[in-house]
Parts: C-alpha cells; structure tokens; sequence
C-alpha cells in the first residue's frame, strides 16, 4: 500500500497538519461545511502547510484562523499518509495534540466548532480512520500510518499503523 507500482504515474504529494485540542476530557472538533474537503464530518483543526512554514508553524495558523485560539506547547504524534483511489496526489498529515491555548472560541466559515467529551466522540461522523489511531492520540502515544480510502473518500479500503 502506497508504493508506487512499474508503470504508474508520479503523484503529488500535499502536507498537512491536525491538531486535536484538549482540555477536561474533551476535545475541540470541528464539523466541516459543506463544499469543504470532509465537509459534513467531525474532524480536529488544521489544514495545508504553506511552503515557508514548519508543520508546528502551520498547525498553530491553521487553529488559529478556524477557531481564534492561540495554541503552544504541541504535542507531536506523528504522521498519516492518506491515498485516494485514482487521484492525482496523496496527502501526509501530521498530528499534533494540546493542552495549552487562550482565547475565546469564533467560528467561521471552516465549521462548527464543539468541545466533545473523550466518551461521546462521534466516530460514525469522522473519518473512519480515526477510530483506528485518535484513541492513540488520546492515550498519548506517537503512531505511523497509511490510509487508502475509495476516491469518494467514504470507504476506507486498506490502513496499516504503528504505535512506537
């Protein structure tokens, strides 16, 4: 999964960051807007990491513009290669976790922002990898991982993950 096969054409590689805030047993979710890529879907915050940043760079300016907390003290997790059928580029996010923040909470065009408590996330409306490695997250623990969904993104087909 995710080698690229004789025969088979480059693919672009997009990064991205996510980052899941913590605070009293609850996290900080976002429930994408529809158009958006996941919209419909409880996902952390984040998004693409500029050329000129570092991921911890992008992940605190990405929380920052979806939600109006300032974010510190990041807690690397590691990174997930997603792969989509038959497109053109995969995407490599990496997971960062926080207990440190300040601000008042805006939502903006991104989504609806929401604290959820650690017993009542909502997997069956998140990716479906989450399942498999935001329990990691929760526990502390730094993972690797490889995703390969359907080109809808809706049917997780293959997945392969490491706690180390």
């Amino acid at each position: 999964m995710g080698k690229k096969r004789k025969g088979e054409p480059n693919r672009m590689v997009r990064c991205d960051t996510l980052c899941h805030i913590i605070n009293d047993r609850k996290l900080l979710l976002i429930k994408k807007s529809a158009g958006l890529f996941g919209g419909g879907k409880w996902n952390g915050l984040g998004g693409k990491i500029r050329a000129s940043e570092s991921p911890e760079q992008a992940c605190t300016r990405e929380v920052y513009e979806e939600s109006g907390l300032k974010v510190s003290n990041l807690e690397y997790h590691g990174a997930l290669t997603f792969w989509f059928e038959n497109a053109d580029e995969h995407i490599i996010v990496y997971v960062f976790s926080t207990k440190s923040f300040e601000g008042q909470i805006r939502e903006g065009k991104e989504g609806v922002l929401r604290w959820i408590g650690f017993d009542e996330i909502p997997y069956e409306e998140m990716w479906e990898d989450d399942r498999y490695w935001l329990p990691m997250l929760l526990q502390g623990k730094k993972f690797e991982g490889e995703f390969q969904f359907n080109k809808e993104g809706n049917k997780l087909l293959n997945h392969k993950l490491e706690s180390f």
